[in-house]
Protein backbone atom coordinates (compact mmCIF):
# COMPACT_ATOMS: atom_id res chain seq x y z
CA UNK A 1 0.00 0.00 0.00
CA UNK A 2 1.61 3.53 -1.04
CA UNK A 3 1.27 6.33 1.13
CA UNK A 4 -0.86 8.93 -0.10
CA UNK A 5 0.69 11.99 2.17
CA UNK A 6 -2.82 11.28 4.32
CA UNK A 7 -2.22 12.02 7.75
CA UNK A 8 -4.44 9.31 8.98
CA UNK A 9 -1.80 6.84 7.33
CA UNK A 10 1.15 8.84 9.38
CA UNK A 11 -0.78 8.19 12.46
CA UNK A 12 -0.88 4.59 11.96
CA UNK A 13 2.53 3.74 10.56
CA UNK A 14 3.98 0.85 12.44
CA UNK A 15 0.50 -0.25 13.69
CA UNK A 16 -0.59 -3.59 15.16
CA UNK A 17 -3.38 -4.30 14.06
CA UNK A 18 -6.05 -7.26 14.09
CA UNK A 19 -9.30 -8.01 12.46
CA UNK A 20 -12.24 -10.14 12.98
CA UNK A 21 -14.78 -9.14 15.90
CA UNK A 22 -13.38 -11.98 18.54
CA UNK A 23 -9.38 -10.62 17.81
CA UNK A 24 -10.89 -7.10 17.66
CA UNK A 25 -12.50 -7.92 21.19
CA UNK A 26 -9.77 -9.82 22.51
CA UNK A 27 -7.45 -6.92 21.73
CA UNK A 28 -9.86 -4.42 23.24
CA UNK A 29 -10.30 -6.10 26.28
CA UNK A 30 -6.75 -6.41 26.84
CA UNK A 31 -5.61 -2.71 26.14
CA UNK A 32 -8.58 -1.67 28.58
CA UNK A 33 -6.80 -4.20 30.96
CA UNK A 34 -3.36 -2.59 30.39
CA UNK A 35 -4.55 0.96 30.91
CA UNK A 36 -6.24 0.11 34.17
CA UNK A 37 -10.28 0.36 32.64
CA UNK A 38 -12.75 -1.66 33.42
CA UNK A 39 -13.41 -3.64 30.82
CA UNK A 40 -17.00 -2.37 30.04
CA UNK A 41 -15.93 1.30 29.32
CA UNK A 42 -16.07 0.80 25.36
CA UNK A 43 -18.92 -1.46 24.48
CA UNK A 44 -18.13 -1.87 21.19
CA UNK A 45 -20.21 -3.83 18.95
CA UNK A 46 -19.23 -5.78 15.85
CA UNK A 47 -15.85 -4.80 15.73
CA UNK A 48 -13.99 -5.51 12.45
CA UNK A 49 -10.70 -3.75 12.78
CA UNK A 50 -8.25 -2.58 15.81
CA UNK A 51 -5.33 -1.28 15.83
CA UNK A 52 -1.97 0.11 17.82
CA UNK A 53 0.82 1.69 17.45
CA UNK A 54 2.76 1.71 20.59
CA UNK A 55 5.62 4.23 19.75
CA UNK A 56 2.66 6.97 19.94
CA UNK A 57 -0.03 5.11 21.98
CA UNK A 58 -2.68 5.72 18.87
CA UNK A 59 -5.14 2.85 18.85
CA UNK A 60 -8.51 2.75 16.95
CA UNK A 61 -11.82 0.73 16.81
CA UNK A 62 -13.67 0.25 13.85
CA UNK A 63 -16.89 -1.47 14.31
CA UNK A 64 -19.78 -2.63 11.56
CA UNK A 65 -22.07 -0.21 12.30
CA UNK A 66 -22.42 3.34 14.73
CA UNK A 67 -24.02 1.79 18.59
CA UNK A 68 -25.43 3.43 21.41
CA UNK A 69 -25.48 2.46 24.55
CA UNK A 70 -27.13 2.83 27.71
CA UNK A 71 -24.94 2.94 31.08
CA UNK A 72 -27.69 1.93 33.97
CA UNK A 73 -24.77 3.16 36.35
CA UNK A 74 -24.82 6.22 35.25
CA UNK A 75 -28.27 7.19 33.81
CA UNK A 76 -26.19 8.11 30.45
CA UNK A 77 -26.72 7.01 26.50
CA UNK A 78 -23.37 7.06 24.78
CA UNK A 79 -22.88 7.23 20.96
CA UNK A 80 -20.27 5.23 19.57
CA UNK A 81 -19.37 6.18 15.85
CA UNK A 82 -18.36 3.28 13.37
CA UNK A 83 -14.72 4.12 14.45
CA UNK A 84 -13.43 5.28 17.85
CA UNK A 85 -9.79 6.91 18.19
CA UNK A 86 -7.68 8.00 21.18
CA UNK A 87 -3.65 8.56 22.24
CA UNK A 88 -3.54 6.24 25.01
CA UNK A 89 -1.25 5.88 28.24
CA UNK A 90 -2.12 4.22 31.64
CA UNK A 91 -5.24 5.33 33.45
CA UNK A 92 -5.79 7.55 30.41
CA UNK A 93 -7.08 8.20 26.51
CA UNK A 94 -7.43 11.30 25.20
CA UNK A 95 -7.42 13.46 22.02
CA UNK A 96 -10.86 10.44 21.74
CA UNK A 97 -12.73 11.01 18.53
CA UNK A 98 -16.28 8.52 17.61
CA UNK A 99 -17.57 9.23 20.86
CA UNK A 100 -20.44 11.38 22.07
CA UNK A 101 -22.48 11.29 25.31
CA UNK A 102 -26.13 12.93 25.70
CA UNK A 103 -26.43 15.32 28.01
CA UNK A 104 -30.55 16.17 28.98
CA UNK A 105 -31.13 16.77 24.56
CA UNK A 106 -27.76 17.46 23.28
CA UNK A 107 -24.98 15.19 21.83
CA UNK A 108 -21.96 16.07 23.79
CA UNK A 109 -18.77 14.43 22.21
CA UNK A 110 -16.10 13.09 24.98
CA UNK A 111 -12.80 13.50 24.10
CA UNK A 112 -10.56 12.47 27.45
CA UNK A 113 -10.99 10.01 30.09
CA UNK A 114 -9.06 9.25 32.91
CA UNK A 115 -8.32 7.93 36.42
CA UNK A 116 -6.48 10.46 38.06
CA UNK A 117 -6.09 8.82 41.23
CA UNK A 118 -6.99 4.70 41.07
CA UNK A 119 -7.30 4.96 44.65
CA UNK A 120 -10.82 7.52 43.95
CA UNK A 121 -12.28 4.39 42.08
CA UNK A 122 -13.35 7.44 39.39
CA UNK A 123 -13.39 7.79 35.96
CA UNK A 124 -13.42 11.01 34.28
CA UNK A 125 -14.73 12.11 31.74
CA UNK A 126 -14.00 15.18 29.58
CA UNK A 127 -15.86 17.33 27.03
CA UNK A 128 -13.41 19.32 23.99
CA UNK A 129 -15.03 22.55 26.19
CA UNK A 130 -12.79 21.05 29.48
CA UNK A 131 -15.57 20.30 31.30
CA UNK A 132 -15.78 16.89 32.64
CA UNK A 133 -17.57 14.63 35.48
CA UNK A 134 -16.33 11.74 37.06
CA UNK A 135 -17.99 8.62 37.23
CA UNK A 136 -17.50 5.67 39.91
CA UNK A 137 -15.52 2.99 38.08
CA UNK A 138 -17.87 0.65 39.19
CA UNK A 139 -20.45 1.74 36.99
CA UNK A 140 -18.47 0.66 33.79
CA UNK A 141 -17.30 -2.65 35.12
CA UNK A 142 -19.07 -6.29 33.78
CA UNK A 143 -20.39 -8.65 36.36
CA UNK A 144 -17.41 -10.65 37.04
CA UNK A 145 -15.31 -7.78 37.17
CA UNK A 146 -17.78 -5.91 39.33
CA UNK A 147 -17.82 -9.40 41.75
CA UNK A 148 -13.79 -9.75 42.43
CA UNK A 149 -13.94 -5.43 43.07
CA UNK A 150 -16.82 -6.20 45.50
CA UNK A 151 -14.74 -9.48 46.97
CA UNK A 152 -11.45 -7.38 47.34
CA UNK A 153 -12.82 -4.41 49.01
CA UNK A 154 -15.28 -7.43 51.47
CA UNK A 155 -11.24 -9.18 52.02
CA UNK A 156 -9.49 -5.49 53.18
Amino acid sequence: MTSNGCREDDQRAGAEIVYGAEECYRHSIELLEELGFPKGVLPLQDLEECGRVRETGFVWMKQKAPYEHFFVGTNTRVSYSTEVTAYVEKFKMKKMTGVKSKQVFLWVPITEMSIEDPASNKIYFKTPMGIGKSFPITAFMTDEEKQKYLAEKTNE
